[in-house]
């Protein structure tokens, strides 16, 4: 019987006593250096190749931090082309226990506007061109097949936690959402949005297929932000989406997010004493 990866990395972090590390997946203003304290930077590659940037360590309040930018802090990749492989394992192999991450979206409802949070807590998948696991045989060191469940994509403790600091901070935020992912980079048609919202999704982006799906394998307790920055192309008598509008909003969440990072990392520790312990994942890592 193989040794299950999830296995190997929660030993090597009981030995060298690393203990809880939270990961850090964004883009516009994560990179700030104001954000960790003791920042280092480091590139490394992985059996499926470079991540998207360096990695990027510190600590935000006394708690470990890894922060990577999903597309490359200059935006440069396309959704179809983040290799999300590589940015799993990374994070993974520097010791990640939760990963907490963000994603613009467009709105299919009407009650989540432009500017809302969302804590997602599932997902459909309307991608074409991804790798949706790690075993698919090109890696010598991970054989077989991994049928894991999806059945509850989103780690529900890291949300808890989510729901709980955007309540004390203020924060507008709806507690559940189906986001669908969609390949891009192109945006929806307008018959494609209203055939994604008879289809039951709340939001619409391009990222968070396969990220879910790989944090899942690799035993990773994973979260996400969504903030809606538009209402897609569904509603009448609406400014469509557009990628200026889509990046100004998005650039003012990740500023707005900030404060929240920080009171995160204070409150999340604290729900999180027996959450490794109860991670059961179906891999053979």
């Amino acid at each position: 019987m193989l040794l299950r990866f999830v296995d190997v990395w929660e030993l090597k972090l009981y030995i060298s006593g690393l203990g809880k590390t939270i990961g850090i997946i964004g883009g516009t203003g994560l990179d700030d250096p104001e954000i960790l304290e003791g920042r280092t930077e480091k590139h490394i590659d992985t059996p499926y190749g470079k991540p998207s940037d360096a990695l990027i360590s510190g600590k935000i309040k006394n708690i470990d931090c890894v922060l990577l930018s999903r597309h490359g802090r200059h935006h440069s990749i396309m959704p179809t082309n983040i290799n999300f492989r590589a940015n799993m394992w990374a994070l993974k192999e520097e010791g990640c226990t939760h990963l907490l991450v963000t994603t613009a979206c467009g709105s299919l409802r009407e009650d989540i506007q432009p500017g809302d949070l969302v804590i997602i807590d599932q997902f459909i998948d309307w991608t074409t061109k991804r790798h949706l696991t790690f075993y698919d045989g090109t890696n010598s060191c991970l054989p077989g097949v991994c049928h894991v469940s999806m059945a509850e994509p989103f780690c529900a403790k890291t949300r808890e936690v989510l729901l709980d600091v955007a309540k004390k901070l203020g924060i507008k935020c709806h507690s559940k959402g189906t986001v669908i992912t969609v390949e891009g980079p192109r945006f929806s048609s307008r018959a494609e949005s209203l055939m994604f919202r008879s289809c039951g999704a709340d939001v619409i982006n391009m990222t968070t297929v396969p990220e879910v799906i790989l944090a899942k394998e690799a035993g990773i307790c994973y979260a996400s932000i969504a903030m809606a920055t538009d209402y897609d192309c569904w509603k009448e008598h609406e400014e469509t989406v557009s990628e200026s509008s889509h990046f100004i909003i998005q650039s003012l969440y990740t500023i707005n997010l900030l404060p929240g990072l920080e009171a995160f990392s204070i409150a999340a520790p604290l729900l999180w004493n027996n959450l490794l312990s109860e991670v059961c994942v179906a891999t053979s890592f």
